[in-house]
């Protein structure tokens, strides 16, 4: 059974599961490690979910930032690799949507490597569209970007 707890970038199992994430894409960033480093600053990140397994073990995490007064950013994503293709990302993803919608956000934005074709298909089947790239992701040639419209309560 697994279990969700909503929180901030401030609980350490948040940031011990981050800090996993980022050795996993220092693989993928290479020499744009400062750029993204920057932009996945989890001292911006207000609202943060975790998921547990029935041990009480963190096994995956995920964030929502404010991007502006309708777009919320989908940041941190992140499931130990164990744990993959059992769904619990997409329970993650759910509870940041509708947590984005309970804060009155309109729609959900994030970015990902092109390099990661699983995270490109997770966030597809989960029904994000690709947007072109956003705010700081402009100029990121190997960033590719997603949305989402929220069902509004």
């Amino acid at each position: 059974m697994i279990k969700i707890k909503r929180t901030n970038s401030d609980n350490q199992d948040f940031k011990k599961l981050v800090k996993e994430l980022d050795t996993d894409l220092s693989n993928y960033y290479k020499e744009e490690k400062l750029f993204y480093g920057e932009l996945n600053n989890i001292n911006h990140i207000k609202h943060t979910v975790i998921a547990y397994d029935e041990h009480q073990n963190c096994i995956g995490c995920g964030g929502i930032k404010a991007f502006s007064d309708k777009e919320i950013e989908i940041k941190r994503m992140h499931v130990l690799p164990a744990y993959r293709g059992k769904g619990i990302a997409s329970i993650l993803l759910k509870e940041l949507e509708s947590w984005s919608s309970e804060l009155g956000y309109q729609k959900c934005i994030l970015e990902t490597l092109k390099d990661k074709p699983y995270a490109i298909a997770f966030y597809e089947k989960n029904k994000y569209k690709m947007t072109p790239n956003f705010g700081e992701y402009i100029k990121a040639t190997n960033s590719i970007c997603f949305k989402k419209v929220l069902a509004q309560n």
